[in-house]
């Protein structure tokens, strides 16, 4: 992997002064998997925060090449590149090796962009896909999405008097990548840069679809102090509330905590989940620990289960 030092050489895929909130996670889930790549990047991005934060007409932040397009076609667009691509192969028109990269927020790909996202996937088109989940819509209003957590608080699903916060599970998008039979595919969190880079890193090395989902603590949609997104990344990893992972060819490889701590000390970091903490719901915080618990140990069973069979 790739140190400090040799990335630092790197071009920066950004410029300074974009406008991301102060503390926002896009930019560093950016930063640390475009710095990855040591060949050149062309990168799609759908409308999201990333997107209308960075490319204010006629200013843009990239440095690298980019291209905009709607909500739900990241990876239809990045196919069409992706392709082109290889038809310049075909013709002796080009030799150079690029990684393609298409961002997407989890609205964007959980939701809108799951069919385009799927599709891409199945016909093995040469790119990585990487999902930025702050796990709503924030560019939108803070509405809830499928990859939004029970008992979050968002403006469409409201802590109140009826009901407090999203009542439903989130989505697991990332098994359902998997179940694509990718040949790579991983979970990762702002505030684990040599994990992040890593695996980004590993995600170039490999020929064909992959498939990244990044945990980005939001500032505006989470509410908390613009400086804690790396400690509330590391946090949700440590409590398991976002395992770290990978599956290469099949085998589940897992980053484990040194210790797996309590989910409640994920969710008291942020004000979207201050409501649960109040007499009363405490049953919803114990829901959401088993939860937490019951897909803890069915990744600890594909581990086991994946490794007996690679030998």
């Amino acid at each position: 992997m790739a140190n400090l030092k040799e990335l630092s050489k790197r071009q920066e895929p950004l410029t300074g002064g974009h406008r991301l909130c102060p503390g926002c996670g896009a930019s560093i889930v950016v930063r640390q998997v475009l710095l990855a790549s040591k060949d050149p990047v062309v990168v799609v991005s759908a409308t999201g925060c990333l997107e209308v934060s960075t490319t204010i007409f006629p200013y843009a932040a990239w440095k690298v090449p980019f291209l905009h397009n709607a909500f739900e076609n990241a990876a239809a667009t990045m196919s069409g590149v992706e392709a082109y691509y290889q038809f310049l192969k075909r013709k002796g028109k080009t030799s150079q090796h690029i990684n393609f990269v298409a961002f997407g927020g989890d609205g964007g790909t959980y939701d809108i962009g799951l069919q385009s996202l799927s599709g891409a996937m199945e016909r093995g088109h040469d790119f990585t896909y990487v999902c930025y989940n702050n796990q709503a819509y924030m560019n939108t209003g803070i509405q809830r999405s499928s990859a939004t957590p029970k008992g979050a608080n968002t403006t469409t699903e409201p802590a109140g008097k009826v009901k407090q916060g999203k009542t439903m599970s989130r989505k697991d998008l990332t098994e359902i990548m998997v179940a694509h039979d990718l040949p790579y595919v991983a979970q990762a969190t702002v505030g684990n840069w040599a994990d992040l880079t890593r695996k980004a890193e590993k995600a170039f090395s490999i020929r064909g679809p992959k498939f990244m989902n990044v945990l980005q603590p939001c500032r505006l949609g989470w509410a908390y102090k613009p400086e804690d997104t790396a400690a509330i990344g590391r946090i949700a990893a440590e409590t398991c509330f976002w395992p770290l992972y990978e599956v290469e060819n099949g085998i589940y490889k897992i980053t484990k905590p040194r210790e797996k701590k309590p989910v409640a000390e994920f969710l008291k970091t942020q004000e979207r989940f201050r409501h649960l903490f109040k007499p009363g719901n405490e049953k919803i915080i114990e829901d959401i620990q088993a939860d937490v618990d019951r897909r803890w140990q069915a990744l600890l069973a594909k581990e086991e289960m994946t490794a007996k069979a690679a030998k």
